[in-house]
């Protein structure tokens, strides 16, 4: 299929020649001109691939015409779209969270309760996305989560951190990282571990693994 081209700009009063051109649907930028073509030009220059044409264009052109500023324009997907996601990938689908707080969870039926320290019954809840994650994990195909804890952890990830129960059941592997210097991140952290023990996918592998996680995300 050929490109949209929009013709930004000429650095020429005469023939149009060197010339600026935008691609309407990649952004992409295309230059023409005259080539460089003397061999002791060509041979000073870096990574000039075999196909490649250097030009020669006015620095004007590209101050003139050339975008000033990295527009990304996002592309929007929608529910249906985006769950798709989750079902037709080949392998592996690995997420990493560090938000604070998720506005859509603090509208579920389970999160008001749980903020008053009443413990959640996850069963049966979400049913139609939990029967989905055990197909796919049925299939052979991995979900994995890193998720990333404030010390102290907000509201929201500790609602996280007791939907990891329900997560972890239908297959789901996860682990959290977050730093122990009090009484509150201790309790946390066994609050972790003992979700992490109730995995159907870590069992008594959990230590090496989060530690491994650990020392990966120290390390960036």
């Amino acid at each position: 299929m050929a490109r949209r081209l929009r013709f930004n700009g000429t650095g020429s009063g005469v023939n149009g020649c060197p010339s600026l051109h935008e691609d309407l649907d990649t952004g992409d930028v295309i230059v023409h001109g005259p080539a460089l073509t003397e061999a002791d030009d060509v041979a000073q220059l870096k990574h000039l691939n075999e196909g490649e044409v250097p030009i020669v264009v006015p620095r004007e052109l590209l101050v003139d015409f050339a975008p000033a500023e990295v527009t990304r324009v996002p592309h929007i997907i929608g529910l249906d779209d985006f769950d798709r996601l989750f079902t037709q990938f080949e392998h592996t689908a690995w997420r990493l969270e560090s938000r604070r707080r998720y506005a859509s969870d603090e509208h579920t039926d389970p999160y008001a309760p749980f903020t008053r320290g009443e413990p959640v019954n996850w069963a049966g809840i979400d049913a139609e996305w939990c029967a989905e994650r055990r197909e796919q994990t049925g299939l052979g195909k991995r979900f994995e989560r890193v998720r990333i804890v404030d010390n102290p952890p907000t509201a929201g990830q500790l609602y996280l951190l007791d939907n990891a129960r329900r997560n972890s059941a239908v297959g789901e592997n996860w682990h959290a990282e977050l730093w122990i210097d009090d009484e509150a991140g201790v309790d946390t952290y066994l609050r972790t571990w003992k979700t992490l023990r109730e995995s159907a996918v870590y069992g008594a592998d959990a230590h090496h693994l989060i530690s491994a996680a650990r020392r990966t995300l120290r390390s960036r």
